[in-house]
Order: structure tokens, then sequence, then C-alpha cells
């Protein structure tokens, strides 16, 4: 672990805070703090939410410190690659729903973060952009597909080939962001939405949110099998029984993660 990320638990709810001050700029350290308290939090199945915010109350993130590019070491930038590709991933694979709360500039890599959580709420004074070939660099940390997907060609094009910069209201009409909010209240926006995933079954959950995902690497027709598949899957389950018998009886569900 490490002081640049710090861990809180409210309930079933993660919070994970970057707090490598003043720019949240990642580290070798950080990612790989990143991999292993995901992947932590997804061996307990007391959580079912996370959120990730930041410390500063300037920058969500700006991203990878340029500094450790600057002698043009290859051997650097693969282990770099590997480790901000390794950890935004296991971030995008995270068993429940994830929410990033954007407060301020999200930058490069510091988008590419938010891009692998499931749900963005921006402050209507956040801007974010991709500018790495500014630099003569790309997003290697999933963000030409990432951004492809929840924008379109076109918009990745302008963010990513331009260099185009886009502010909090923007975001939320091209579909980068879920929600404006503002300034202040993005964390308390995210933390809501997360106790609202909490009120869904935990096991309904992650199998819906796989099947959401599933359109990434398999076709459509494949997830339709695999809809029907997994719908009856949840049969084996305490919390299918649990559910359907709540509603019945007009009782909140007690749910069991199993």
């Amino acid at each position: 672990m490490t002081d640049s990320l710090l861990l809180e638990k409210r309930g079933h709810i993660a919070i994970l805070t970057m707090n490598n001050l003043p720019a949240n700029t990642w580290t070798a350290e950080s990612l790989q703090a990143l991999i292993d308290i995901v992947e932590a939090l997804n061996a307990d199945p007391n959580i079912w939410s996370l959120v990730l915010t930041s410390a500063s109350d300037k920058f969500f993130s700006a991203g990878a410190d340029l500094k450790l590019f600057a002698d043009g070491n290859r051997e650097m930038a693969h282990s770099m690659a590997v480790l901000f590709g390794r950890a935004f991933e296991i971030l995008s694979q995270f068993r429940g729903v994830s929410i990033a709360a954007i407060n301020g500039w999200a930058m490069g890599g510091g988008l590419e973060v938010a891009l692998a959580c499931d749900l963005r709420v921006a402050e209507e004074q956040a801007k974010m952009a991709l500018p790495e070939a500014k630099v003569g660099l790309l997003p290697c940390a999933g963000g030409t597909q990432n951004l492809t997907l929840l924008v379109g060609e076109g918009w990745a094009k302008r963010m990513i080939l331009c260099g185009e910069q886009v502010d909090a209201q923007k975001a939320e009409k091209i579909g980068l962001i879920e929600e404006v909010v503002p300034r202040g209240e993005a964390f308390n926006r995210a933390l809501a939405l997360a106790e609202q995933a909490c009120q869904q079954s935990p096991s309904s959950l992650k199998a819906c949110k796989k099947l959401i995902q599933n359109n990434r690497h398999m076709p459509f027709a494949q997830g339709y099998i695999l809809e029907r598949e997994w719908f009856v899957d949840l049969f084996n389950t305490d919390d299918q029984r649990e559910g359907v018998n709540a509603f019945l009886e007009k009782r909140k569900p007690e749910w069991k993660n199993r």
C-alpha cells in the first residue's frame, strides 16, 4: 500500500482517495497499489460499490509524471505502460459498481482512470483531456478504446487527435460523463449513486455488469445467450430467493452477496 492512495470503507462502499498531491500523478508504486487494492476489494464480499475521489481541490488527476519519460528510456516506457494498462483494466473489472468523482483537472492518465470506472460525475469547473499526442506520446491505459466506446469516433478523434479539452457541460453532452454537479458536490453525488447501487442485489450487479461490458470483446449474439444462462444461474444464489420474497412480502431485502 502507499500513502498516495487512501482506502476507507463505509458499510458496503469502498472510498479510494488519490492523495499524491499536488496533482495526483500516477507512479509505479501507486499503480501497483491500485491493483492490490482492487483485487482485495474483489475478494471482500462486504464491498459492493467503489467511489474514486481526489484529495486535491484543483486536480482529479494529472496522469503520469512526464519526468519519467524525459530521457526516452524504452524499458521505463514499457514497464509503465504495462502497469497503467493492468491497473486500469483491473479497475474496470471491479466486481461491483465504480464511480469517479471528478472535482478538477482530469488529464491523460487522470482521465483514463475515470474512463475505467462504470460511472463518472464531474463538478461544473472540471476540465478533461487526453493530451498525450502534444508531447509525442499516446494514451496507453485504455484511453483510445474506452473514450471511443463512450463518445464515438468523432469526439474521440477531436480529443485525442486534435488535443481538444472539454469542460463538464460538454463532457455530459457527448456522453463522457453521466452528470454535472455544482462545485464541491462530486463526491457526495458519487457516494449517493454508490448507496443507490448497494440497494440492488450484489449477485445480480456482478452478472449485469459483465453482460453490459460483454460487447467490448464478444458479439451481441453471445451476450443474448449469456443473459439467459446467467439468469438461471442466479437461482443458485441466496440473493435471488431473498430479493423475490422480500418484494412479495413488501419488505427491504437483506442481501448476503452469495
